[in-house]
């Protein structure tokens, strides 16, 4: 547990720097995602609530998804997701493309969080908090590590393309890039299963206070 623990505070220090880029570029995406809500004119905005709208009449009306269907889509898209992140960190010229995915990924959240308050003030901001927070609190941290992890291994293999000098073997680092990932992969998991059955259930008993 100890050599397990340095290790940990060995790589944190090694790569904070990397770790703030990409806590930094998610946020930036938060940001913006506000902004353009923002930005968007009245007609816009009303047609995107209007489909929104629908949607929670469908939760009152009692047209639910089912839980399993929604554990299933979420896990499969965490998957898709990771695995795309990993073959990135694969590929050296995948690097800008990591970042255009994690910023892309918070432009959402921000997004989805600034227009239901825009539209339903406070009522959208316990919404988000019930409907969005509860899955993203691990989502987020996931696809951070994620996305740092691929770019650091991105940044190994490019040291060792250009490095005139021995670096070492490949299938040790690998290899731990591999396992860590499994390990993201389970917090997927948890989180899929948390928007099912926590998230989901908050959200459809809000939306029927909310209507009655």
């Amino acid at each position: 547990m100890n050599n397990n623990r340095a290790v940990f505070i060995q790589h944190m220090r090694e790569y904070a720097t990397i770790y703030l880029f990409m806590v930094i570029l998610f946020l930036t995406g938060i940001i913006f995602g506000a902004i353009i809500v923002n930005s968007m004119n009245f007609v816009q905005k009303q047609d995107l609530f209007f489909y929104l709208e629908r949607f929670f009449l469908q939760i009152v009306e009692g047209q639910s998804i089912e839980k399993t269907l929604i554990l299933k889509e979420s896990f499969f898209y965490h998957i898709k997701y990771l695995v795309i992140l990993f073959l990135l960190g694969l590929s050296v010229i995948g690097l800008p493309i990591v970042w255009v995915l994690l910023y892309v990924k918070g432009l959402v959240v921000g997004f989805s969080v600034g227009f239901l308050v825009n539209q339903i003030g406070v009522k959208g901001l316990i919404l988000a908090s019930l409907s969005i927070a509860p899955q993203n609190l691990i989502v987020i941290p996931v696809y951070i590590i994620a996305g740092t992890l691929s770019m650091i291994f991105s940044l190994k293999l490019l040291n060792k393309l250009f490095s005139k000098r021995s670096t070492g073997p490949a299938f040790q680092p690998f290899g731990k890039y591999l396992l860590s990932f499994g390990f993201l992969l389970v917090a997927a998991i948890i989180a899929s299963g948390v928007e099912a059955y926590v998230a989901n259930g908050s959200m459809e008993a809000f939306i029927k206070s909310f209507y009655e």
